[in-house]
């Protein structure tokens, strides 16, 4: 892909926000770490205070929802990124700068918990967000159906080549549909959607601040929870999920926020909202490969068809179909993900 060029008026514009004459040289812009976006982020320094520069195209990017919820969530004590500045006709925005350190390299067998403390700290608080009159749009039964279509499509047809035939599209739609059912029977809250740790940073030595939310919804209680604790990017032991989820119900519970929901059903819900968003992940990634030339996604595929695999195998006792659709995948798909060469990545 040809890089994008740096618009001249970028950094002028970001320096008369700031109230700064426009000197020559002007400052350095320093290209910071993106996203799957078509966003792109530069540092600079101005009077020794440093300053994140985004040019967010306004034709491809979501950037008066990224200002709403921006507010929301700083309003809710969520600490984000204070916008200093915005020209969305031309996609500019001038951010605080919250400094390198996601909270992905920094999660370990020992830190984790304390970490994820936090994280279920955040939760909470978007948990308790009044979300009418938010703007928010609702993680309804087309927005879940079209992000599980991401799989057939980007995945099975486009990156392994294959078509399901009329009954094995059968046994898909009818996967999906208890999925989504499953999503919608739970207590809708603010979600983020993207919830994990490469979009959580840490500040100073005890806090968390939230990054890329301009997608957030509202939508089942679990969904941020397996974000979080199913990691696309980092595996843990299943019970010390399990045992992450059961503390983070008793929190819900203890603060009012879920009632009438016992352990075995939460811990279901969960499980289930994460089987949706795998499913869909491995449509997403294959996606940001095939259509934006984003191979480094590619990598993390294994441990999302891994994902995909333990519960659906983890319910097939009770759920038939469960077992049917494990059953499809690794007679159809799994002898094509052997050739490719991701594959090997676990």
């Amino acid at each position: 892909m040809t890089p994008r060029r740096v618009p001249e008026a970028l950094l002028p514009w970001a320096m008369s926000v700031l109230g700064v004459p426009v000197g020559d040289p002007l400052p350095h812009l320093a290209v910071v770490a993106g996203d799957a976006s078509n966003r792109r982020y530069f540092r600079f320094e101005v009077a020794s205070q440093s300053y994140v520069l985004a040019e967010s195209p306004p034709s491809t990017e979501k950037n008066e929802a990224f200002l709403r919820v921006d507010a929301l969530l700083d309003r809710a004590a969520v600490k984000v990124p204070s916008v200093l500045g915005a020209d969305l006709d031309r996609g500019f925005l001038l951010l605080e700068d919250l400094g390198d350190q996601l909270l992905w390299p920094a999660l370990n067998t020992v830190s984790v918990d304390n970490y994820y403390t936090l994280a279920f700290d955040v939760l909470a608080k978007m948990a308790a967000v009044n979300t009418d009159n938010t703007g928010l749009a609702p993680y309804d039964r087309t927005l879940l159906g079209e992000e599980l279509s991401r799989f057939q499509q980007w995945f099975v047809h486009e990156l392994l080549g294959y078509t399901p035939n009329p009954s094995e599209q059968a046994l898909l739609d009818t996967v999906f549909e208890r999925l989504i059912s499953s999503a919608l029977e739970q207590p809708p809250v603010m979600v983020h959607r993207d919830f994990h740790s490469r979009n959580l940073m840490l500040i100073g030595s005890d806090g968390l601040a939230v990054i890329d939310f301009q997608d957030a919804v509202v939508g089942p209680i679990t969904y941020d929870l397996v974000s979080l604790l199913r990691d696309c990017y980092i595996e843990w032991p299943i019970e010390r999920v399990q045992a992450w989820v059961r503390n983070y119900r008793d929190r819900l519970c203890s603060q009012g926020l879920l009632t009438d929901t016992d352990e075995t059903l939460f811990l279901r819900w969960f499980d289930w909202m994460g089987l949706q968003r795998h499913i869909k992940v491995l449509g997403t990634f294959s996606r940001l490969y095939l259509r934006d030339g984003k191979s480094a996604y590619l990598d993390d595929l294994p441990l999302v068809v891994q994902y995909v695999l333990q519960i659906a195998d983890q319910y097939a006792e009770e759920e038939p179909i469960f077992a049917d659709f494990s059953a499809w995948f690794s007679q159809r798909l799994s002898p094509l993900i052997m050739t490719q060469s991701w594959s090997k990545n676990r």
